[in-house]
């Protein structure tokens, strides 16, 4: 393949996948403007080695979920942030009910690789084999990364039972 078909073919990769990729990388992080960067990064790695991807979505997939753990990684070992004697002047938000709101804050609750697993195997609905290929550890890694996330998401926000079982919040708090 020479140059011009291979930027041809990448360029229609790029109209062709990038919503759905987008829609993942945000998952991921959680804030647009990080998806927005996040696959902006995976997209530029996946160029340069276009011309020798056999399965260009499935490594494009792999940077965003490996590039999102190594962004959490490398913002852990950031020094903290400094305490001032006046506080921000923004002010918080009332939290919103609506379930796309309470979900979308209950994923941001979860580390990196417990949001990777549950964003492969319920957002993406892969396997669990093809969970673990795409992350790089093994079948049980991926069934006690998604155990230890749902119970950390029925822990953290208890209102969320309804999207699995049908019960209102008060039920859950019984």
């Amino acid at each position: 393949m020479d140059t011009a078909q291979a930027r041809a073919a990448f360029e229609e990769f790029v109209t062709g996948r990038s919503a759905a990729l987008g829609r993942t990388a945000y998952l991921l992080t959680g804030h647009r403007q990080d998806a927005e960067d996040l696959l902006q990064s995976a997209l530029a790695r996946a160029a340069v080695r276009w011309s020798g991807l056999d399965d260009p979505e499935a490594y494009v997939r792999r940077v965003l979920y490996t590039q999102s753990v190594s962004r959490w990684r490398a913002l852990r070992r950031r020094p903290p942030e400094l305490l001032t004697d006046q506080p921000p002047q923004t002010a918080v938000a009332e939290p919103c009910h609506d379930t796309r709101m309470v979900l979308d804050l209950a994923l941001r609750r979860l580390t990196p690789k417990q949001r990777a697993v549950l964003v492969l195997r319920f957002y993406e609905d892969r396997s669990e084999s093809h969970t673990a290929e795409v992350l790089g550890c093994s079948v049980g890694t991926v069934k006690s990364q998604t155990r230890h996330a749902l119970m950390r998401l029925r822990a953290l926000n208890p209102q969320l039972a309804q999207l699995v079982d049908g019960r209102l919040p008060q039920e859950v708090a019984r």
